[in-house]
């Protein structure tokens, strides 16, 4: 396995313990601000969500750089990304943070494009990461990190700017879906 797939399950692994973060009640405490307080188990959670988000440039960055670039690489990489992006949502959730039927429309669109990529594998194709995939996968990393912030450094603006960048995320996830569907139906199509 070389170092890009590491970072990947890094990424991964990172999960139940920003889960365990943001989750349980440790009694940290939190941050006055103004008239929200960002609890300290939150801020963890975000930094640990946003240093994960991260690793996902990494792993692409050096696979592309170095060549790299593998067909387990081009499975794990979004997988990673959809379990990171909607255990966070989920959370958010749980917290009354999101909203559940954006969650629901969020998660439903990850689990049909990961149902098409596994038809795509029995056809010994890897169907790779769109652009609009990744715009998709970018706002919903910036959406879920100002959520756990509570807006914070934005909080002043009084804009709920992570329930905005939500409903963008969820606007850009649900089109690039039908985009996703669209452009490789014929998998669906030609299956056995």
């Amino acid at each position: 396995m070389n170092l890009p797939n590491k970072i990947t399950l890094a990424r991964i692994l990172m999960i139940p313990i920003f889960i365990i973060l943001v989750s349980v009640p440790f009694g940290w405490g939190s941050f006055d601000m103004g008239e929200r307080e960002l609890p300290v188990s939150h801020l963890l959670g975000a930094i640990l969500f946003i240093i994960a988000s991260t690793t996902d440039w990494v792993d692409g960055y050096i696979a592309r750089k170095y060549n790299l670039v593998t067909n387990l690489g081009k499975f794990l990489d979004p997988l990673a990304d959809k379990l990171l992006v909607s255990a966070a949502l989920i959370v958010l959730v749980e917290a009354g943070i999101a909203p559940a039927w954006i969650v629901i429309i969020i998660i439903s669109r990850e689990f049909a494009v990961t149902g098409l990529r596994l038809v795509a594998a029995g056809e010994g194709s890897v169907l790779a990461a769109s652009q609009m995939g990744k715009l998709k996968t970018w706002v919903q990393i910036v959406a879920v990190s100002l959520m756990l912030l509570h807006n914070f450094p934005f909080a002043f603006v009084g804009l709920p700017l992570g329930i905005i960048a939500l409903y963008l995320a969820m606007i850009i996830t649900a089109y690039s879906g039908y985009d996703y569907f669209k452009k490789n139906w014929h998998v669906m199509r030609d299956s056995k």
